[in-house]
């Protein structure tokens, strides 16, 4: 099921995930006219369950998304399947184009796009990402507990990554790879916790039967291993908004592009928030979520002192065309919750 686009709204909101959905929720809650346009990529799209969320942990990512949509248009708030193409400036708010022609005016926008995972070129890798290829230990780890697990070096958190997942597992190995060995320092931790280091290019995984069985070396030597983790470079999907100046930039880690924002989620550019992977690359769905609803907030209150400024400016002078604006607003009633 989706909706109608119409042709302007208080808030566009360009990303359905669990931030999207959660900040639109807030918004349509407090009764502005939002639209939520969801390409329908979402990042969790390959894990069988999201994990670490209150009271709906390891509910399918598919399902969870549908009980947002629902909660959002039951409060009018408009679902749209579509992939915004550019966002523009369009007097004191944005012009919105899709990829398919269609367009739409904001007065606000609340990007939620998420992240691409950059991940390492190793033949069979990509095929099982999200089922024995992961990255989170605290959205996988207790599913791949007490089993041969693997660390790929492909990042600067790769030794504290083998050291996390080695709090699921006592059988963790480190691969090296295409990095170079760990220092002095961090041999000592990973050999005072157990985990063995095996330096060396990592070729392609081995599988049988559909599971994951072992990690194969250039020199055609075999690890066996049930679980592969791996640290994926992360970019966030912002290509379209360009046209307003504003692009990842390399996040402090130095584990991929962000779009930097305050703790409200305001931008640089005035009238844009963001909320999600987007802005906080290792975010999990509760802290997506979270972070949607807050940013949501921020935006209606933003919203709320623009119109107040109108109110006066029309209260001042009651022959204005703010005025006869201002005087349309009460009829809306409902209406308000769409175009």
């Amino acid at each position: 099921m989706t909706d109608e686009l119409g042709g302007s709204y208080d808030v566009v909101v360009v990303g359905g995930g669990a931030a999207g959905l959660s900040g639109a929720l807030q918004l349509a809650r407090a009764r502005r006219s939002v639209a939520v346009i969801d390409a329908g990529s979402p990042r969790n799209a390959p894990a069988a369950g999201v994990h670490g969320l209150l009271a709906r942990d390891g509910i399918p990512p598919a399902e969870l998304v549908e009980r947002g949509r629902a909660e959002v248009r039951r409060y009018g708030g408009h679902v749209v399947s579509g992939e915004v193409g550019a966002v523009a400036r369009d007097g004191d708010g944005f012009a919105v184009a899709l990829a398919d022609g269609r367009a739409v005016r904001a007065r606000r926008l609340l990007v939620t796009t998420g992240l691409v995972d950059e991940l390492p070129d190793v033949p069979g890798l990509r095929a099982r990402w999200g089922r024995d290829v992961v990255h989170c230990p605290y959205c996988h780890g207790w599913e791949v507990r007490d089993r041969a697990i693997g660390v790929l070096a492909s990042g600067p958190l790769t030794v504290h990554q083998a050291l996390l997942f080695r709090q699921w597992s006592t059988d963790v190995t480190l691969f090296t790879h295409t990095m170079p060995p760990p220092g002095d320092a961090e041999q000592e931790q990973l050999a005072a916790r157990g985990i063995r280091v095996v330096t060396g290019e990592v070729a392609a995984l081995e599988v049988a039967g559909d599971r994951l069985v072992g990690v194969r070396l250039a020199d055609g030597t075999v690890a066996g291993r049930e679980v592969l983790a791996v640290s994926s470079r992360m970019t966030a999907r912002v290509a379209f908004l360009a046209e307003l100046g504003l692009r990842p930039v390399e996040h402090p880690a130095g584990v991929g592009e962000h779009v930097p924002a305050d703790p409200t989620g305001r931008t640089e550019v005035p009238g844009v928030w963001v909320a999600g992977n987007v802005t906080d690359l290792t975010a999990q769905v509760g802290a997506a979520a979270a972070a949607g609803a807050n940013a949501a907030a921020h935006v209606n209150a933003d919203l709320v002192a623009e119109d107040t400024r109108r109110a006066v400016a029309a209260w001042r002078d009651p022959y204005s065309a703010a005025h006869e604006a201002s005087l349309g607003e009460p009829a809306m009633g409902e209406r308000r919750h769409g175009p």
